[in-house]
């Protein structure tokens, strides 16, 4: 029998078959990253607002009023913005995955400090933990999910996925914590522990999880690489402060649903039901990531006209609601007003990213969190100052009016500021 001889370009077929299918593994890993990530940034933003619909609960055994609410609220904020401004920028040197993990982590010990310490000293430091959680891990995971979808599809360099997923997830999550809380609030036993406790558990999980990612920034070359922590394109000025002030006036809507709104709901409808009075800030949030979902694939400018359209419709109704208390008016009020927020808040994120310089993605998109964070908690200070020492309705008119007009000036230098760039584009 004749020995057949292999071809002689055999091993480098093998070579290329080899090659081509560690490609493919390395672009199933970040494609499983991306969306891992995307749970992890999901369930922490839910456990950011798992406390609204608690929040009459805390009152009742504690004799919280509204204006001590809201603080315990803000500092949530406060620590967000602290984290956001002093670490926002790092995974740009340290790499996304530690950054995203220690936010994890962070969050787990604030749900520990939550369940096993039931005083109003915890509750403020577990919310200002949750706050610097939620500052580690916004433009982190945005910044995270753009590399990972990236490099897991190179042949689409410019696709609008990361930025409505990373949308998606941000206010998604936001809009699952008070569904979630609400329910195990009203039908688990001692629910100012149990929400707790679930909570820590799914975040811990997923921190095991996140360390399996793959990571996206060499940290060969950026540590040695002079970090610029801020740094934006040229002529992106302009397009990065009307998107920073998009994101603090829709950011406005959500702080109020979050902080006052199960308060409200409850005061002013009545209603108990830990589940129900969860479900107006659910459909804000709600609302915001659906909007998004739907009107995906529309321009720009667009997204800021319609979000400013829907914006004030919203708030109109939700002051209405005061004057003609009914659940599903609530409901809808929440609704208009999330959605509006929601295609706000999208379009402001891509603002922002398509501001900032490459290296420093993570840095503008920290810049931007700490502006939009600001809106989640000091206009619903403000607004509780204001309701200790004037009626409720005439202050939320008042609120609605003036959150409308600051959203529609910012949003029309936002198109204004797109018109021109795409002018001077060449063709």
């Amino acid at each position: 029998m004749t020995e057949t001889t292999p071809p002689a370009f055999a091993p480098a077929a093998e070579k290329d078959s080899a090659a081509a299918a560690r490609r493919g593994s390395a672009r199933g890993s970040y494609r499983a990253g991306f969306w891992l990530v995307a749970a992890a940034f999901t369930a922490l933003m839910a456990f950011g607002t798992a406390p609204t619909p608690l929040w009459p609960l805390y009152q009742v055994r504690d004799g919280f009023g509204a204006t001590t609410v809201t603080v315990a609220f803000a500092v949530m904020v406060i620590g967000a913005a602290a984290s956001l401004f002093a670490f926002g920028h790092l995974s740009d040197r340290v790499g996304r995955r530690p950054v995203v993990a220690f936010g994890l982590a962070t969050a787990v010990a604030s749900a520990v400090v939550f369940a096993v310490s039931p005083s109003l000293p915890s509750l403020i430091a577990g919310r200002v933990l949750t706050g610097i959680a939620i500052g580690l891990m916004a433009p982190t995971a945005t910044a995270y999910l753009t590399d990972l979808y990236r490099q897991a599809h190179p042949e689409r360099p410019g696709a609008a996925v990361p930025a409505l997923v990373g949308a998606g997830a941000n206010l998604g999550g936001l809009a699952l914590g008070p569904l979630a809380a609400g329910a195990l609030a009203q039908w688990a036993s001692a629910p100012l522990t149990t929400v707790y406790v679930v909570f820590a558990a799914v975040l811990a999980v997923l921190l095991v999880v996140v360390l399996r990612c793959p990571e996206t920034v060499d940290r060969s070359t950026a540590g040695h690489q002079r970090s610029v922590r801020f740094a934006l394109r040229p002529g992106g000025r302009t397009s990065f402060g009307s998107a920073a002030a998009v994101g603090f006036f829709s950011f406005a809507v959500m702080g109020l649903f979050s902080s006052l709104g199960a308060i409200i709901v409850r005061g002013q409808l009545g209603i108990t039901s830990t589940f129900v009075v969860g479900l107006a800030p659910f459909t804000a949030f709600a609302a915001s990531a659906v909007a998004q979902l739907a009107l995906a694939q529309v321009s720009h400018p667009r997204l800021l006209v319609s979000g400013t359209v829907l914006f004030p419709v919203g708030l109109a109704l939700t002051a209405l609601t005061l004057y003609h208390p009914a659940l599903w008016l609530a409901l809808v009020a929440a609704g208009l007003s999330g959605g509006g927020a929601g295609l706000l808040f999208k379009a402001s994120v891509v603002q922002s990213v398509t501001s900032a310089e490459p290296a420093s993605r993570a840095g503008v998109l920290a810049a931007f969190f700490v502006v939009a964070y600001l809106g989640m908690g000091l206009p619903s200070v403000a607004f509780s100052v204001v309701i200790q020492h004037a009626a409720l309705r005439p202050s939320m008119i008042g609120f609605a009016a003036a959150i409308s007009l600051g959203a529609g000036a910012a949003a029309a230098v936002g198109v204004r500021t797109h018109h021109h760039q795409s002018t001077l584009r060449p063709r």
